[in-house]
């Protein structure tokens, strides 16, 4: 398909579901840079942090909640296509949120095609995932002919959901619209590999917090273990040479788009084992890469017992104060188990071709990385943490509380340790006494060189003492 860049973009009026997240925001971005004539973004949420830019750039954005179909109709409404990329329960506690996935994925895009049809939209882009064939039996090198992987053998939610969003949407390609007598709706859908670049809000943040707590302790499967990645560019150039796939005006296909019922894989096409493609970006910002590695059954073995935990704790899943779990089965088989595909269907119906390299991607990735550690408050891993508190506990408690249950043993040690009471409340004294100089100088020292986070260095270092304020002194030399 040899169309121009803007080939059934400029002067028409598109909608995004999802449309302030991160794949959403910035396939707005290139609406409007096209020529758009109007871009919708659609989203639950009032704000993200990409909601000043759009609203800057005039994009309209509605609050509503695709599982609402009188929300889907009213974002909807006079487009020429629709982006549905809203979606639930990828990735965390959100996978576990079995309702809400179903509610927004499902019904969700239920509500999308019925607008569409209703509404006179022509041609509707479905964000879909490999995981509607992928459900952790290697694939290589896989092409769109895989069939659908088993509804019921799916171990989450999220993977059964999209597959049945998907089949429904490529089922309704042709269907007839109300508002347009003669014309039909046009569907396909799009399916990534895993996405990362600048800002990107789900894996990688998740995947750094990890590292910087030190709870990111080992591999998973074995080295030679490959999946795709795709730069955040790329996809949405894939997004947009699918839109243009669906144009029933083009001449020689008039009736007959290219893309009409088709899925598409897109990748930036160089699978990669997931630990080695995030090396560069750990190293670059002094985080451990996992040394230890264990075998998929064992790791799966431990998503279930994490999957158990959370399960219990589902009435708590959305509170902020809940981690997310260390890995989820699904999580298992996406980095511990081969599945890569080709995106040549992609290239030879819609011209797809990857603009950014993954070398040029991840370079840009790292340079945000770095930026933002400058900018955000470091410290130790969580086991530093945990010694210095208990520590400091234990030596509060042996000099001043009484000595009931665990406090006479810790008495009794410091005693044979300091050889008195007395010189053991010293001790006590002094330590406290450090910390809070060694947070005073914290303090003035981040208003020079990190003022932005300088109550963080103050607090982070009363409680922490040297092993936050070396922290700080690092940054300080460079």
């Amino acid at each position: 398909m040899h169309l121009s860049e803007n080939e059934g973009i400029e002067g028409k009026v598109f909608a995004v579901t999802g449309g302030l997240g991160y794949v959403g925001a910035a396939l707005c971005k290139e609406l409007v840079r096209r020529g758009a004539r109007e871009v919708r973004s659609f989203d639950r949420r009032a704000h993200s942090s990409w909601s000043p830019d759009l609203r800057d750039l005039g994009v309209n954005c509605i609050q509503g909640d695709i599982a609402r179909r009188g929300d889907a109709e009213r974002a909807l409404r006079g487009a020429d296509c629709v982006f549905h990329l809203a979606s639930y329960g990828m990735s965390g506690k959100e996978m576990l949120h079995f309702g809400r996935v179903d509610e927004v994925n499902i019904n969700g895009t239920c509500h999308v095609l019925e607008a569409c049809a209703d509404m006179g939209v022509s041609r509707l882009v479905y964000v879909s995932t490999y995981n509607v064939v992928f459900g952790g039996k290697e694939i290589v090198n896989g092409d769109e002919s895989l069939p659908y992987f088993p509804i019921d053998d799916h171990v989450d939610s999220y993977g059964r959901c999209k597959s049945i969003a998907e089949q429904l949407v490529l089922k309704s390609n042709g269907r007839p619209l109300k508002k347009k007598k003669g014309k039909r709706l046009y569907t396909c859908a799009v399916r990534p590999a895993a996405i990362y670049g600048p800002g990107e809000e789900r894996h990688l943040p998740r995947i750094v917090l990890l590292a910087k707590l030190g709870l990111l302790p080992f591999k998973i499967g074995e080295p030679s273990v490959k999946s795709d990645w795709i730069y955040i560019d790329n996809l949405v150039l894939a997004l947009l040479l699918a839109s243009m796939g669906l144009l029933d005006d083009i001449p020689g296909s008039e009736g007959n788009p290219v893309a009409a019922g088709q899925p598409y894989f897109v990748s930036d096409g160089s699978p990669v084992n997931s630990f080695e493609f995030l090396r560069p970006l750990l190293k670059s910002i002094d985080y451990d890469v996992p040394g230890a590695t264990i075998s998929v059954p064992r790791a799966l073995f431990l998503g279930r017992v994490f999957t158990v935990i959370y399960t219990v704790l589902y009435p708590w899943l959305d509170r902020w104060w809940l981690p997310q779990p260390l890995i989820l089965p699904a999580e298992v088989y996406k980095v511990g188990v081969t599945h890569y595909f080709s995106f040549l269907k992609a290239r030879r119906e819609l011209g797809y071709v990857p603009m950014v390299t993954p070398r040029e991607g991840m370079a840009a990735t790292i340079a945000y990385w770095q930026d933002r550690k400058r900018k955000s408050l470091d410290g130790p891993t969580i086991y530093t943490w945990l010694l210095v508190v208990i520590g400091m506990i234990s030596t509060i408690a042996a000099a001043y509380f009484p000595e009931i249950g665990p406090v006479r043993p810790l008495k009794a040690l410091s005693v044979f340790l300091f050889r008195s009471m007395w010189m053991v409340r010293l001790v006590c004294v002094l330590a406290l006494a450090a910390h809070f100089g060694e947070a005073v100088y914290a303090y003035r020292l981040a208003r020079k060189v990190d003022p932005a986070n300088s109550r963080g260095w103050f607090w982070q270092t009363f409680v922490l003492g040297m092993f936050s304020l070396r922290f700080l002194l690092k940054r300080a030399r460079t």
